[in-house]
């Protein structure tokens, strides 16, 4: 599974705003912006931000290439 890339955060007085590929995906507030501002340091920071955006691979890949719509012939 290829590392996700393409996130940056900023901090805007109290609010940490998560942008991918340079748009807004989402705005952490309060305790959740102080915890995120906390492991961004300890953990790998874009898969942090993947991981509270969403924007990561669901598992879900197998099943659909199963799919006959997705199969090669």
């Amino acid at each position: 599974m290829p590392r996700p890339d393409g996130f940056d955060y900023s901090v805007r007085g109290e609010d940490v705003v998560i942008r991918h590929h340079g748009k807004t995906a989402t705005t952490l507030r309060g305790a959740r912006a102080a915890a995120f501002l906390d492991d961004v340091e300890a953990e790998d920071p874009q898969e942090l931000m993947a991981r509270l955006t969403g924007n990561y691979r669901r598992g879900n890949e197998r099943q659909a290439s199963q799919h006959p719509r997705n199969r090669r012939r």
